[in-house]
């Protein structure tokens, strides 16, 4: 398998304080081994409670399963905390919808077809990117900017949702408390960025999973996500799993978690996203 890494900035991101590692976003694609693909994308954002990224099981472990599947996959390492904080984290994430869209010729992408993947607190930075979106600047001098920002699809991984609500976090801190965010400043955070707060009849469809006996993340932040995309009218799909600890990324070795990639390979499938692309006219 062919496997890339480019910086979502060419010359340096907007707002990067050094040269570090730490201080360069990423996409990191891993190319289908067969062939050139069927069409579809997808932009994986791994989990860490934005303080790290679990880049194995939550990023390579996922994008082989999407390889093997003809959907050309694009990890991204995206800016985090203490250092970064919102809307740093969301920049990196709308500017990699716009960079993968624009990558369409390259790498045999339809520009309809590109998903955002997210595992906790990367399932809120995806959840996110579904809410907070434009369509690109066709006057920009940047020609990365004037393509659209929302992804096509969401596949959200036990997703800390709630990430920005004291009030309804699980046994971590939310975000607000781990950046050390001063109280007064957290309420306009949580308005901000808290997803089911903007979801729309334009926000994406969406594929979500969960378990109930989540103590990390709960699940209730996820039902409360999808009854608000139904209300909107928005194709959703949510499981449920009675049992299951967070961060099981493909639920391999758990009798009943490892099913849920089979359901949504269904639900892709459904959606269309495994068959081949038509080619634009």
């Amino acid at each position: 398998m062919d496997v890339c890494t480019f910086p979502l900035w060419e010359g340096g991101a907007p707002g990067a304080l050094g040269g570090a590692d730490e201080d360069v976003p990423t996409l990191t694609v891993f190319l289908p081994a067969y062939n050139e693909g069927n069409g579809t994308a997808v932009i994986i954002a791994p989990g860490g409670a934005y303080r790290g990224l679990a880049m194995n099981h939550e990023g390579r472990q996922v994008a082989d399963w999407f390889a093997e599947r003809e959907v050309t996959p694009f990890v991204l390492k995206y800016r985090l905390g203490p250092k970064y904080v919102y809307p740093v984290p969301l920049q990196d994430a709308q500017r990699a919808v716009r960079l993968v869209r624009s990558l369409q010729g390259k790498y045999h992408l339809a520009a309809d077809r590109v998903g955002m993947v997210g595992f906790s607190a990367g399932g809120h930075l995806a959840a996110m990117t579904g809410t907070s979106f434009d369509g690109g600047r066709p006057d920009a001098a940047d020609p990365v900017e004037r393509f659209s920002s929302r992804p096509d699809f969401l596949v959200l991984g036990y997703p800390w949702i709630n990430a920005m609500q004291p009030a309804k976090a699980g046994m971590i801190d939310s975000y607000p408390t781990l950046m050390n965010i001063p109280k007064e400043k957290q309420a306009a955070l949580e308005e901000l960025y808290t997803p089911t707060r903007h979801v729309t009849a334009q926000t994406p469809p969406a594929f979500i999973f969960s378990t109930t006996d989540d103590k990390v993340v709960p699940a209730e932040a996820s039902v409360e996500f999808y009854s608000a995309l139904t209300k909107a009218g928005v194709s959703a799909e949510l499981h449920l799993f009675r049992h299951g600890p967070h961060g099981v990324g493909l639920g391999k070795g758990d009798t009943a978690l490892e099913h849920w990639p089979a359901l949504l390979a269904a639900w892709l499938r459904d959606q269309g996203l495994l068959s081949k692309a038509t080619p634009p006219k």
